[in-house]
């Protein structure tokens, strides 16, 4: 009787262990749908950076040889007239947005490059063109002559749930059309220095060459922008952060209309408002962004804005940590009138203020960014514009010029677009048609120097002038 007891509740068993193995594994998703008509979409994008080591057109010059050595500047006395080009190379991921050859992908992917390749799933290659590139969101926009494509889906991010499945397909380590897949660990993952994106974070492998990849949900739709990795070792830990794909979006549909973003500026500085701090402000809690400092003549400051005022909503949206500030001002269309509510002092205060625009980054890639009418390359391969008030502000009230466009021989020495020209041998730049009498007046032979800011720093590049 026993025994029948026994043999009965081990079948009971049997059956309910298998159909719960069964509940489960039928629960496990299915990416081979996902990875059969998206994976088509997804591209791997080679990068090419010349750079030329070893020469200067300066040897000859005592004068010019005598000021390097004194500041340790290697390779330049003693060398030969003709430097050496080396090419190195990157990989990166991106995936096709229109049927006509559209593609996105990260800024950091296309950065500095000389030359980007595209190579779709059918292993077909284009040269692609940078179309422009907002490092801010770390965003780009390719584009390939190229008709009839496959494009992927675009997915809402605001419907991801934390714990639900997403799959990111792209080129890691070189290695083309690779698909890994995990959850949704976080949203709204605010980053340091990267204030004007609301991260999506995963656990899905991303590994170098994944950059610029789309993160699919499994309805097949893009909801992110593969983008950065937390990682000691430089391989995936299960920390990987996208970009959501509708901010991306918004970022290529200015640059494919305007060459440049437009985002809001308060002209503040802000920082957390810890429990210290909020106790002595007298207020109970430590929700809202404490602004440190006001800028001067900025929109913050015409409104009333003050350094100690806590920033508890913009323009109707509820501000609950200071790096909610910057996405959100961001987003607000310049010149817009907006409320803000602030707490100075322990009260709560409403104030009213326009919007400014944000100065935009003196490297800002963008082959929209057109010169004047009628301007051509000058004498040394230099398509040149003036700056505008907001780019002279990010530089201080200096002058300079925009390089719209770089060949000839200032290519050949380094000069990139997006890189603005302060000035030639000792003398500030004032205008373009001043700068290109300058170089007009040089003799075929010789070398100038010219002045480059390059993002946050200055450096003279050294040019032989030709006929």
């Amino acid at each position: 009787m026993l025994n029948k007891l026994i043999s009965a509740i081990a079948i009971v068993l049997t059956f309910t262990f298998s159909q719960g193995a069964h509940a489960y594994a039928t629960s496990l998703p299915d990416f081979t749908v996902l990875a059969e008509q998206q994976g088509p979409a997804v591209v791997n994008i080679s990068i090419t950076q010349v750079t030329r080591r070893g020469g200067s057109p300066f040897h000859g010059d005592p004068n010019i040889e005598e000021f390097f050595k004194r500041f340790g500047i290697p390779g330049i006395p003693g060398a030969p007239n003709q430097g050496k080009e080396y090419k190195s190379q990157s990989l990166g991921s991106g995936f096709i947005i229109s049927h006509d050859g559209y593609i996105l992908t990260n800024a950091h992917v296309v950065n500095a490059a000389d030359e980007v390749l595209v190579k779709l799933s059918d292993k077909r290659e284009f040269k692609a063109k940078i179309i422009g590139a907002d490092k801010r969101t770390d965003v780009a926009l390719l584009k390939i002559e190229a008709s009839n494509l496959p494009k992927v889906k675009i997915g809402d991010p605001s419907k991801l749930k934390v714990g639900e499945w997403v799959a990111a397909i792209g080129s890691p380590f070189g290695l083309e059309s690779t698909m890994t897949a995990g959850i949704v660990s976080a949203k709204g993952r605010a980053l340091p220095q990267e204030n004007y994106v609301p991260f999506i974070q995963t656990d899905v492998a991303i590994n170098p060459g994944n950059s610029g990849g789309p993160l699919f949900n499994l309805n097949g739709e893009v909801v992110g922008v593969n983008s950065q990795i937390y990682s000691r070792s430089g391989g995936s830990v299960g920390l990987s952060f996208s970009i959501p794909i509708d901010v991306a979006i918004d970022i290529t549909k200015q640059l494919k209309e305007t060459g440049k973003i437009s985002r809001g500026w308060l002209g503040v500085a802000i920082q957390e408002l810890t429990k210290e701090l909020a106790e002595s402000f007298g207020m109970k809690n430590t929700k809202g962004a404490l602004i440190a400092g006001v800028e001067k003549d900025g929109p913050a400051d015409k409104g009333g804005l003050e350094a100690g005022d806590v920033i508890t909503k913009f323009d109707g949206k509820t501000i609950t940590t200071s790096s909610d500030l910057p996405r959100v001002v961001g987003s607000t269309k310049p010149n817009k009138l907006v409320a803000v509510e602030v707490l100075r002092k322990g009260k709560a205060k409403r104030l009213h203020f326009r919007i400014g625009e944000m100065p935009t980054d003196g490297v800002q890639i963008s082959q929209n960014s057109k010169a004047p009418a009628k301007a051509a390359a000058n004498r040394i391969g230099l398509t040149l514009k003036a700056l505008t008030a907001q780019q002279k502000k990010k530089l201080n009230g200096k002058n300079g010029l925009l390089v719209v466009n770089s060949e000839g021989v200032a290519a050949e020495a380094g000069i990139r677009r997006g890189d603005v020209v302060l000035g030639l041998n000792n003398s500030e730049t004032q205008s373009v048609n001043q700068f290109n009498k300058q170089i007009n007046a040089v003799p075929a032979g010789k070398t100038i120097a010219i002045l480059v800011q390059r993002e946050d720093s200055t450096l003279y590049v050294p040019i032989k002038v030709k006929k």
